[in-house]
């Protein structure tokens, strides 16, 4: 299979973008004006290439990105589209239900994805951000990262799985993170479980340069990839 076939037909109008980089392949949330928060077609577009991807025996590894804005804070991704949910409630839209539907089920196949998958948990990680990182294999945090499931703020409960990884943290802290929807940094996020290594902010730039130029050979690779960015010396990270 060429690397163009690698790569089918997407339709959110480059909302999501798909690399092939040898064995990687490399998806970019790249709606930063929105802080990535996803839309209908956004996740159909995810479904379509990660579920493309587990049938193609040329990819062994997945990595997600967020886009940055210049100059702005990061956002890996801020959750769903609270506009979209707004005006698609007031007008009793279908494509409503069809988010939620679609969404629940994007999540479950990235927490049973069979291939190891790696996210890039830079800055605002919020709701449905965190159903699509919380599957993965690899959940890389910087000093900008901030976690929370706020669904409670606007009356709604933590989705996207946040029943099942909340209730994964220590003690009655997923319970609270539930309640308050208060953020938490890396430190405090990868103590509970809700993230795996730390890599420094300013390293990032080089490792996504490596992603989708450097000889990506093997899902082992790809991962001493991250590897080799990650700072021991600064933990514990306070």
């Amino acid at each position: 299979m060429t690397t163009a076939a690698l790569i089918p037909a997407l339709q959110s109008d480059g909302l999501i973008q798909a690399e092939v980089n040898g064995c990687l392949g490399l998806i970019t949330l790249n709606r930063p004006q929105a802080l990535n928060a996803l839309s209908l077609d956004m996740i159909r577009d995810l479904s379509l290439l990660l579920r493309h991807w587990a049938q193609a025996p040329q990819i062994e590894a997945v990595a997600l990105l967020g886009a940055g804005r210049p100059g702005k804070p990061a956002a890996f991704c801020a959750g769903g589209d609270i506009r979209f949910f707004h005006q698609a409630a007031l007008a009793g839209d279908a494509a409503l239900a069809d988010f939620f539907t679609e969404e629940y089920a994007l999540n479950h196949l990235i927490h049973h994805y069979a291939k190891p998958t790696i996210v890039l948990m830079d800055g605002i990680v919020m709701g449905g951000g965190m159903g699509i990182s919380q599957g993965a294999k690899l959940r890389v945090l910087n000093e900008q990262s901030r976690l929370a499931m706020p669904e409670t703020n606007i009356g709604l409960f933590p989705d996207v799985g946040g029943g099942y990884f909340l209730g994964q943290c220590p003690g009655h802290t997923g319970e609270w993170l539930a309640l308050s929807g208060h953020a938490v940094a890396a430190g405090d996020a990868i103590e509970l479980g809700l993230g795996d290594v730390f890599v420094q902010s300013s390293a990032f730039p080089a490792l996504i340069e490596a992603f989708r130029f450097g000889a990506q050979s093997s899902a082992e690779h790809v991962v001493a990839t991250v590897m080799d960015k990650v700072d021991l010396a600064r933990w514990p990270i306070t």
